[in-house]
């Protein structure tokens, strides 16, 4: 494929992008909708469910559909994925109660899941590694778009039409998507029928599903030491055990274990990850700190993100084409991770008196390097292993970067409920002596309970609804209490931020043992990158 014409691939690659965006903004759009559609479907305590069920199915079909994609070629699975995740779609806009939307979000997450793994690597089979970057950093900007659009959008249409339309508004996109890869994306001549392996492919995603599971209920459903907890980390340990047995006795393993023995396979994975929990962690709880430190409404708090979102599109598109033209990729990665380690930092000494100005400044930071270090890893991973592998290896970047979002915000999720319940308890000891606290009556005290969670300071027109209600004797007293849950949640935030930061100091640190080999000017395999077992790392050159 890397042989066609430049302008075909560019209308393949406009294909290919438009397809990205469209999954994309079906992903991001929902965030701000949902609580309108839940108010009318019901079922607020499967709330998580419409997240939770999207990312288990996207994430393990990522990983099988790339090892398929290498037998059989990328065009019958874009296009499958295009065609699941459009009914996903429709059939959600369809739905009439939590069960049936949950139900259809994860036929949304089967689409999402062929359509992720296959446009990235179809960018390694239309340009070789010298080129990629360019069209991989254009990539990365497909995400930062929507993210910025999506939410937007939702919050529009929930407002102005029917929620329904939150999952039809983007059909359209689909359907243009599907007839452009239809006609232009070129199919692939099946030269050995290899057989599927489908025992494998059962025990990594019953390797994946309980160990995804386990870091999204713990400490938020269930406590980290509790039997469920521990059960499904004991289920992804034992099927992880069979999984290794299983796939080196394989003639076609769903995973090859020996690119693991590519020292640049592995590194790349590991640093991956490391930036997935870096990149989650600051998107997941930045509007915390923006909504219930600083005191923005919600709507504002979209703003505000937006430019972080942006300077990642930006960086990101600048850092492909330096890579490109420069054929370098290692500083690129260094000065991304760095940069964005600094603006973690920078967020960790932010307090209650920090404005708007100065976080987005902060968050500026934060997109840069996020902008500049994701696409590299995906890049030094197709360079490093040989074309037949190409769909499986993406899928693995694809797949840990997925994992250490889902470990990293698990992670900061317990840190910032302990660290939040740790300062409120010193905070509020201090009012038991307190003559106005010991004179309120048992409601208007149970009132005042309900603003000691975080949520309370997400809704600031409700704050100031509670407090209007409020006798004046009670005045001085929740003043008092917000001010100590404000204070509280920053304390907790800025040890998230600062745990995010050392998390990507460590990712810079493990790149400088990361090897820079040529990026290769054509797909055809070379001695020196090709696979072999046990001799991989010995024949890369740095």
């Amino acid at each position: 494929m890397e042989h066609l014409e430049p302008k075909k691939k560019i209308l393949i690659m406009l294909a290919i992008m438009s397809a990205m965006l469209f999954a994309a903004l079906n992903q991001t759009i929902v965030g701000t909708a949902l609580p309108t559609i839940i108010s009318e479907l019901g079922g607020i305590e499967y709330y998580s469910w419409v997240f939770t069920i999207f990312m288990l199915t996207s994430s393990v079909t990522a990983i099988l559909v790339g090892k398929l994609s290498d037998m059989y070629g990328r065009k019958p699975f874009i296009l499958i994925g295009i065609g699941v995740f459009t009914a996903g779609s429709f059939l959600n806009g369809l739905s009439t109660s939590i069960i049936e939307l949950i139900a259809f979000r994860g036929i949304q997450g089967l689409g999402a899941g062929m359509i992720m793994s296959t446009s990235f690597t179809a960018v390694g089979d239309l340009f070789a590694p010298r080129e990629r970057g360019r069209w991989q950093g254009l990539m990365g900007g497909i995400f930062g778009l929507a993210s910025v659009f999506g939410p937007t959008l939702g919050g529009w249409i929930v407002d102005n039409a029917e929620w329904h339309w939150v999952f039809w508004v983007f059909l359209p996109f689909g359907l243009v998507a599907f007839l452009m890869i239809w006609r232009l994306f070129p199919s692939q001549t099946i030269k050995e029928k290899k057989k599927v392996d489908y025992l494998g492919s059962i025990m990594l995603s019953l390797t994946i599903i309980p160990l995804l599971l386990a870091f999204t209920w713990g400490g938020n459903d269930f406590e980290w030491v509790s039997f469920q907890i521990i059960g499904l980390f004991s289920v992804t340990a034992a099927a992880l055990i069979l999984f290794i047995m299983i796939e080196k006795r394989a003639a076609n393993p769903v995973l090859p274990l020996h690119l693991f023995k590519n020292q640049i396979f592995t590194l790349s994975n590991a640093i991956g990850f490391i930036l997935g929990a870096g990149m989650f962690g600051a998107i997941m709880y930045m509007p915390f700190f923006i909504q219930g430190v600083i005191g923005t409404s919600a709507t504002k708090s979209g703003f505000v993100m937006m430019p972080m979102t942006l300077s990642m599109v930006f960086a990101s598109a600048i850092g492909g084409q330096i890579i490109t033209k420069t054929g370098k990729y290692k500083l690129i990665a260094l000065i991304g991770l760095f940069v964005m380690g600094s603006g973690l930092a920078s967020l960790s000494m932010m307090g209650t008196d920090t404005t708007n100005t100065t976080a987005v400044i902060n968050m500026i930071i934060v997109g840069l390097g996020l902008g500049l270090s994701f696409p590299v890893f995906t890049l030094t991973v197709q360079n490093a292993v040989q074309h037949q592998y190409l769909g499986v290896a993406t899928a693995a970047t694809q797949l840990f970067r997925q994992i250490g979002g889902t470990v990293g915000v698990a992670i900061m999720g317990t840190v910032m409920n302990n660290s939040m319940s740790t300062r409120m308890n010193q905070e509020l000891s201090k009012l038991k002596g307190n003559s106005d606290l010991e004179a309120l009556p048992p409601e208007a005290a149970a009132q005042l309970q309900t603003l000691q969670s975080p949520q309370s300071l997400m809704d600031g027109e409700k704050l100031q609804e509670i407090q209007a209600s409020l006798p004046n004797e009670m005045q001085a007293v929740f003043v008092k209490t917000i001010e100590i849950v404000r204070e509280s949640l920053s304390y907790s935030l800025t040890n998230v931020f600062l745990i995010g930061a050392f998390v990507l100091f460590s990712g810079f640190l493990l790149t400088f043992f990361l090897k820079e080999i040529p990026l290769r000017m054509t797909n055809k395999d070379e001695p020196e990158n090709e696979i072999q077992s046990g001799q991989e790392s010995q024949s890369v050159k740095a």
